[in-house]
């Protein structure tokens, strides 16, 4: 497939948008302590939340999330043909942003603003799948592996096949995102969602 300057254009884009740090700057502005000098030291929503400031995790759920859906409705006016790939950036962007040396947050939130801009029911599913594992085991890292990994099988049984493959990498970028917290969980000692 060629790439036009347009295309090349949305996928930049993509990326310098996911790699706004803004659970570290929302963080910083209000005057807390380094996020990465505390808890996971993770950028992160639930990161940020470990400082006691739930209307900023909150925000910076919302904002990280936004990156990835306007990531790929931008790439989508750009490029239509290259619009998830504007997303994925996005998603690695987070990940891996310039700014902070290529360590960024876990992509949860950014993922599932990708979700919400190819396929809403999608994004609704991966919500209601998090929502009902985190009211159970209480971990937000399992919600988020099992969500993303439903949402992916998903993805395979009812949209196009390149669609699929974008949000399978992004998976498996999650996944390899989360294998500190993976070990945890089989050891038993990962953090509940309200521990600090």
């Amino acid at each position: 497939m060629f790439m036009h300057f347009t295309d090349a254009l949305a996928l930049a884009l993509g990326y310098l948008l996911g790699s706004i740090p803004f659970g570290l700057l929302l963080t910083w502005r209000a005057g807390t302590a380094d996020l990465r000098s505390i808890g996971s030291g993770n950028i992160g929503a639930t990161n940020v939340l470990r400082t006691g400031r739930k209307d900023l995790a909150t925000a910076t759920l919302l904002l990280d999330a936004l990156k990835g859906t306007v990531a790929v409705i931008l790439g989508g006016f750009l490029s239509p043909t290259w619009a998830i790939y504007a997303g994925f950036f996005a998603f690695v962007g987070h990940v891996a942003p310039i700014w902070l040396r290529f360590k960024g947050g876990k992509g949860v939130a950014t993922f599932l603003g990708c979700l919400f801009a190819i396929n809403w029911q999608v994004g609704l599913l991966f919500c209601f799948i998090w929502l009902s594992m985190a009211a159970i085991w209480r971990y937000s890292s399992l919600a988020a592996l099992g969500a993303s990994f439903v949402s992916t099988l998903t993805f395979f049984i009812i949209q196009d096949f390149k669609a699929a493959c974008v949000v399978a990498a992004m998976t498996l970028i999650l996944f390899y995102k989360h294998r500190e917290n993976i070990h945890r969980l089989r050891l038993g000692t990962e953090s509940k969602i309200g521990q600090k």
